[in-house]
């Protein structure tokens, strides 16, 4: 009897140990550390448009803001750029990305955050993916997401402006893994919230985070001049399960998302944080040099992608110094210019959007609050060849010889790369009210960079985006 007891005992025991592990197995395939990648379950591409390419990261592949496709429609009066389809929004400034022939946009409805896939040639809608958000701006503006989605193969993944960062399958929107960063690393709330879209680097997620002491919680919001770091500005998880590889410095965060470029034979990681441009090894984390760049003013911010040629390096911002150009070294680096601060008049003033190179010369809008100018500025020397003054802030694209322009108000403006002059190709205006008053197709403001995948350009507005056909698949 006693016999059959203890085999019964052991048994339940067995099974006990058995669901435990089932059920962990379970919580941990949900939202816990992620399963391996299974190579049998790629993503198949859904295009049916033949010629062009995807565009899944912020600013497109090497955050450069250039498309490499061709044959773009430039006759606009003969007749404008036919829109495919549109979609409403709801809070958030960022645009979407795009991969295999999905589209995936982040925005907040209410106080749910949103993920959205939609087919990138239809904008209808595949899955989508909801998680609750209290954020709340300290300077009313809104709060939904300022990141764009970033994919690699069946992984998107994305950091909403309350710091909260999710991988899920590009296929199904479920999740692989989150990290509350501002939970974890102690965040103080910036100005506007979270802002740099996260990089990829081989196995890891680079993301900058900003931390601070527990204590510097309870300072009043927005006094970031008496907050301090943690050792986490940049933190690299592991891409596949959200582990927490290595993470460095004391900065705190900034708007910039980082990039990475090869140098020497090396990668290094660009990231311009609050203080200043970071500059570190991908692989480990180990720290090559910080060179401080920032205004004096606490309520600063800085947006711009540092723009990397070769083994020179650009970092602009709005509020005091301007923009200065460093040489990279294997163990040094040197300033080949930089504005003078002393001086209001600076060569470039980089503030929403990230400035384009093209041979030579770099163009973008420069200036903080309208009337800005519109820029081409010599980069080896950082003399202005040209400016177009009295603009409303703009984002450019390239494509094709030509900069697709899009305005904060919903102009939309195709221009000719030229070093010597400012030069118009076509108009239309997508924020022109129509009899009624109303607006068309893009409402203020209209913040994000256009973006082009597969002939097809896609713009944001404060509540849609419009899809138009700028290269025809036939």
């Amino acid at each position: 009897m006693r016999r059959r007891l203890a085999i019964s005992n052991a048994i339940d025991v067995n099974a006990c140990c058995y669901l435990a592990f089932l059920a962990a197995v379970l919580s941990m395939s949900a939202i816990g550390p992620a399963r391996a990648e299974d190579p049998k379950k790629k993503l198949e591409s859904i295009w049916t448009r033949q010629a062009g390419e995807d565009w899944p990261d912020f600013l497109g592949r090497g955050r450069e803001g250039k498309s490499s496709e061709r044959g773009i429609w430039k006759a606009w009066e003969q007749r404008k750029p036919r829109i495919v389809w549109q979609r409403e929004l709801g809070e958030g400034y960022a645009i979407g990305s795009i991969s295999l022939g999905r589209f995936f946009q982040f925005d907040r409805v209410g106080n749910e955050a949103r993920l959205v896939c939609l087919n990138a040639e239809t904008g209808k809608q595949i899955w989508e993916h909801r998680y609750p958000t209290n954020y709340s701006d300290l300077y009313g503006y809104d709060g939904g997401p300022r990141c764009s989605p970033m994919v690699e193969g069946n992984r998107v993944y994305i950091y909403g402006a309350g710091g909260m960062l999710l991988c899920l399958n590009a296929s199904d929107g479920a999740v692989r893994w989150k990290n509350d960063t501002v939970k974890q690393f102690k965040v103080v709330q910036n100005f506007f919230g979270v802002g740099s879209t996260p990089v990829i680097f081989e196995n890891l997620l680079l993301v900058m985070v900003g931390g601070s002491p527990p204590e510097d919680s309870t300072l009043p919001p927005g006094q970031l001049n008496r907050v301090r770091g943690n050792g986490s500005a940049i933190v690299a998880f592991d891409k596949l399960t959200g582990e927490v590889r290595y993470k460095i410095s004391d900065e705190l965060a900034s708007y910039v998302s980082p990039r990475i470029d090869w140098i020497d034979g090396r990668p290094w990681c660009f990231s311009l944080c609050r203080g200043g441009l970071l500059a570190f090894d991908p692989r480990n984390g180990k720290r090559d040099f910080h060179f401080p760049w920032r205004a004096r003013l606490t309520e600063s911010v800085m947006v711009s992608v540092p723009v990397v040629h070769g083994n020179e390096v650009l970092i602009t911002e709005t509020y005091g110094p301007g923009s200065c150009l460093l040489k990279i070294g294997p163990t040094s680096h040197e300033v080949l210019w930089q504005d003078d601060v002393r001086k209001r008049e600076k060569a470039f003033q980089g503030h929403m959007m990230t400035p384009i190179l093209v041979d030579g010369f770099l163009y973008g809008c420069s200036g903080r609050n309208p009337p800005v100018d519109v820029r081409c500025v010599e980069w080896k020397t950082g003399k202005v060849t040209w400016k177009l003054g009295n603009q409303y802030r703009s984002s450019l694209l390239y494509v094709d010889g030509h900069f697709v322009s899009l305005d904060e108000n919903g102009r939309l403006q195709l221009l000719k790369v030229d070093p010597k002059a400012y030069t118009k190709v076509a108009e239309w205006h997508l924020g022109a009210q129509d009899s009624l008053g109303k607006n068309k197709n893009l409402k203020y403001p209209c913040w994000a960079a256009p973006i082009l995948s597969h002939g097809l350009l896609y713009l944001r507005g404060k509540d849609r985006v419009v899809c138009l056909e700028l290269i025809s698949d036939r």
